[in-house]
């Protein structure tokens, strides 16, 4: 895939442990002992595009910290250009705390440190005021601070880059986000982001496929030209000019779900910017999401092209 690539998001140093349940509040679990490793929406989504076989840029913050080197040396190592990844003097880089069920089921608190600095001015500053840097498409999540993603999409429409925005994590409904939606050209979200969008009190149920590419549909009216939804282990479905589809889950013995979405936003993003039609697209997005639910980690869990060939060729998804 020789597809140009620039990622705008986050760069997280990750410290999972796994327990045996998510402990309640006020509770204390026992687990494993820490696993650490380089992560972030950004960071993750960059890192799956380059082993995917694009190359890419990425665009982001550090802080001036051991987590900031090291989050750097696995940009590089992944063969990913890190021209216009800062580093903050005088601030910690972004921390996430993630405890995983032994299912793979997992809850995250993040500490944004750097990626909370990152505003449109730094932009400008890293990228020299050409965010796409005649790149095939442009990647953004919501873990860096909302105007600069606005900024960063606009920029790129501008330059002819197709605009793909994974909507995670969800901020609360405002004028900024309703702004964004009409600037992007793929919305990609979960059920719980996609009826946040839709202001649904639930997620409903994700065996109702039928009700889900509606919601997609209806997710469209507000910007996007193409909507994907994910469904965890069921796949996802999507709505675009062309109608709507529905792409079951590939079966996977799943160990984490941590770095599944980014690996699915990645390859869906390399896939739509080479022309490739929506459904090889989306289906190629769930092979390689299964495949990184089956080892543990963020970054260490993303799949290569090789792999998601073979898992798309029918050899299955091997834990």
């Amino acid at each position: 895939m020789d597809e140009r690539l620039v990622v705008v998001g986050s760069l997280n140093m990750d410290l999972s442990v796994t327990v045996p349940r998510l402990p309640r509040p006020g509770e204390t679990v026992s687990g494993a002992d820490v696993v650490r490793g380089p992560g972030g929406k950004g960071g993750n989504q960059a890192v799956a595009a380059a082993r995917l076989g694009a190359r890419v840029r990425m665009v982001g913050l550090l802080g001036d910290d051991a987590h900031g080197v090291e989050l750097r040396a696995a940009l590089v190592a992944a063969g990913i250009d890190d021209s216009a990844v800062g580093t903050l003097p005088g601030t910690a880089s972004g921390l996430a705390l993630i405890v995983v069920r032994h299912d793979g089921e997992n809850t995250i608190t993040l500490s944004p440190g750097a990626n909370d600095r990152l505003d449109e001015s730094t932009l400008r500053t890293l990228t020299g005021g050409t965010v796409a840097n005649r790149a095939d498409t442009v990647l953004l999540q919501l873990e860096v601070p909302l105007p600069t993603v606005l900024a960063a999409a606009r920029e790129a429409r501008a330059a002819g880059a197709l605009t793909v925005l994974n909507a995670a994590p969800l901020p609360a409904p405002g004028p900024l986000l309703t702004r964004l939606l009409r600037e992007i050209d793929v919305l990609i979200v979960n059920e719980t982001e996609a009826a946040g969008l839709l202001g649904l009190p639930g997620v409903g149920s994700t065996a109702d496929g039928e009700n889900w590419t509606a919601r997609a549909e209806q997710l469209r009216r507000l910007g996007p030209e193409t909507v994907v939804i994910t469904l965890g282990g069921a796949g996802a479905v999507a709505a675009a000019a062309g109608g709507r589809l529905t792409e079951p889950g590939f079966p996977a013995d799943a160990v984490d779900t941590v770095g599944a979405g980014d690996a699915f936003c990645a390859r869906l993003a390399i896939a739509l910017g080479l022309g490739h039609p929506l459904a090889q697209a989306l289906r190629g997005a769930c092979a390689a999401g299964a495949m990184a639910t089956t080892r543990h980690g963020a970054q260490r869990s993303l799949p290569t092209r090789a792999e998601v060939d073979r898992i798309l060729g029918g050899n299955g998804v091997a834990g």
